[in-house]
């Protein structure tokens, strides 16, 4: 397993690439811009797209998925249902419509070459987010970040979902490296000792 870090879009955004370099495919995970950036990440790391996957559904994450589904046809896109906002005119702007984008939530599986990615439901920042675990990693989305956690003011946000879904990350066994939506990366011990919002959670 390989992970690469593009940080793209307006405001940053980490865009990884999981990669199985044994069977040559990769995921591509929240390309929220620049998509002739993340494609050429692609074909550099030798590896074949074979899923986009989001871990929610705002703008900054989003922002690729058009240009890389019309380089890329035939290879999904899963975004779980909860965020995609239909026709409200405000929530599009938030919320850009991903067509054809297949359904995922908790206890779902993604097969990346030999790679296996659990999902998780861990709504908070929005009512669709998850966090993507494959082995010993976590793709937190905004979740929970390196000392802090994702907003919960948005539409669809809930402060009470938000603690609940840090409580379950913060529970999980072992000393998991975090690689979150924004800034940098981090590891699970390491937050559960010096995250704020983490150890409230956990305490709460």
């Amino acid at each position: 397993m390989d992970i690469k870090t593009l940080q793209v879009g307006p405001i940053g955004t980490n865009c990884y690439l999981l990669c199985d370099e044994r069977e040559k495919l990769c995921a591509v995970i929240d390309p929220g811009g620049d998509a002739d950036r993340v494609a050429a990440a692609v074909k550099g790391s030798g590896c074949a797209p074979c899923a986009i996957l989001l871990t929610h559904g705002h703008y900054d994450h989003t922002g690729a998925v058009a240009e890389l589904s019309a380089k890329w046809p035939g290879v999904p896109v899963y975004l779980n249902h909860r965020d995609q906002c239909g026709d409200d005119a405000y929530l599009r702007q938030l919320f850009p419509p991903v067509p054809a984008a297949k359904d995922y939530g908790e206890g779902d599986t993604i097969q990346v070459g030999s790679l296996t990615l659990e999902v998780l439901s861990t709504p908070g920042h929005s009512e669709g987010s998850v966090t993507l675990r494959c082995g010993d990693v976590l793709f937190c989305g905004d979740t929970l970040f390196a000392g802090s956690c994702g907003r919960t003011d948005f539409p669809g946000g809930s402060v009470k979902k938000m603690m609940e879904s840090l409580k379950r990350l913060g529970g999980l066994e072992g000393d998991l490296k975090v690689y979150p939506g924004h800034m940098e990366d981090s590891t699970l011990d390491r937050e559960r000792s010096w995250n704020p919002y983490l150890r409230q959670a956990m305490n709460g």
